[in-house]
């Protein structure tokens, strides 16, 4: 590794990559170390995103009742988790859903159906969705999460208005057997490329907390960086009772930022947004993460809730961030210098001050 967080800032910054080593590195700092890491992973956040963070809301259209065993899942099969269960939303509902967010400030929707994969009769229904969504706010950003996509339905999607596609690799290929048996790390890797080759920004990230290692957590990031993830959704695993990761308390709010540092460095210039279980796993680091990531989940999760919105966006504003699409971030780009005005009121004539 470089000698310094900051000589390895300097080296990403010109042009050399970030090794598996350096990552390794960056996980493994000492607590007393994690300014230095946040202030160098911080330069390249500000070199490709500047002071803004983009805003992202979920929008559960579907929601229990998966035939898939992903251990670490509400909604999985043979999970116990009190969650809300219920089929489609209607196209109303989901414009209803999707509308809060986008007063709340969000740019972007996720579209989220539980299920192994949507039929091609739930492609349509999503398509509907998308066309009615833009129709009614014809600038948001959609992206669509329905799970395992067939031939051809990726392209219906994009078609559609569609965006973007997630779906997250999760953990480390080497870890991926242990977390879920009902589809492999290979299923994930198809979709993601299925995804890219219909012009869908691929969207795919991971879950900390799975019982991995540091070495699987560096795996996995170097495999998004590999995948060519646009977007890179960073979890920290919410242990819900009636799963078999209840009880699971691996994560402490110092590492939960350092694991977003190591994201950026390994992937300087993705969208690395802090996902479900911040409010849970980084407490009163939020905000610290937010000088790492650029992007957040406004409100509620799929199947738990977050922290009210209104604190989300006190919070990006408190610590001189602007939501990526605002009023105040299209007025910090379209500003041009303006030269200083003469006095000429006041003192020195007949004119009554400025004051």
């Amino acid at each position: 590794m470089r000698a310094t967080f900051q000589q390895l800032a300097d080296g990403v910054l010109g042009g050399t990559p970030a090794t598996p080593e350096d990552a390794l590195a960056v996980l493994r700092a000492d607590d007393a170390e994690l300014m230095s890491v946040v202030a160098a992973a911080g330069r390249l956040r500000r070199a490709h995103f500047g002071n803004t963070v983009k805003v992202n809301y979920l929008v559960n259209l579907k929601s229990g009742m998966c035939p898939e065993n992903c251990n670490y899942c509400s909604q999985a099969l043979g999970s116990d988790a009190p969650i809300l269960k219920y089929s489609w939303l209607s196209t109303d509902e989901a414009l209803q859903q999707a509308g809060a967010g986008l007063q709340g400030g969000a740019g972007r929707v996720c579209l989220v159906a539980s299920g192994r994969g949507p039929s091609n009769r739930d492609i349509d229904k999503v398509a509907e969705m998308v066309g009615a969504l833009k129709g009614e706010h014809p600038d948001v950003e959609v992206c669509a999460c329905l799970g395992f996509l067939k031939d051809e339905q990726a392209e219906r999607l994009k078609e559609s208005g569609v965006d973007a596609y997630n779906h997250n690799i999760n953990t480390a290929e080497s870890n991926h057997a242990n977390i879920v048996q009902t589809h492999t790390y290979a299923d994930r890797v198809d979709t993601v490329e299925k995804a890219k080759a219909a012009g869908l920004s691929p969207c795919s990230g991971l879950i900390a907390g799975l019982g991995e290692t540091d070495e699987q957590l560096v795996e996995a990031v170097f495999a998004l960086r590999e995948l060519d993830s646009d977007s890179i959704p960073v979890n920290f695993l919410m242990p819900f009772d009636g799963t078999p990761f209840e009880n699971t308390w691996e994560l402490t709010p110092a590492h939960c930022v350092k694991i977003l540092a190591m994201a950026r460095f390994v992937c300087p210039d993705r969208e690395v947004r802090i996902a479900g279980g911040r409010e849970m796993h980084l407490r009163s680091l939020q905000s610290i993460a937010l000088h790492v990531a650029n992007s957040i989940f406004l409100g509620d999760y799929l199947t738990s809730e977050g922290q009210e919105a209104k604190a989300d966006l006190e919070m990006i504003r408190d610590n001189g961030f602007v939501v990526l699409g605002s009023e105040e971030d299209l007025a910090q780009r379209s500003a041009a210098p303006v030269d200083p005005a003469i006095r000429r009121r006041g003192a020195g004539t007949a004119v009554v001050p400025n004051a």
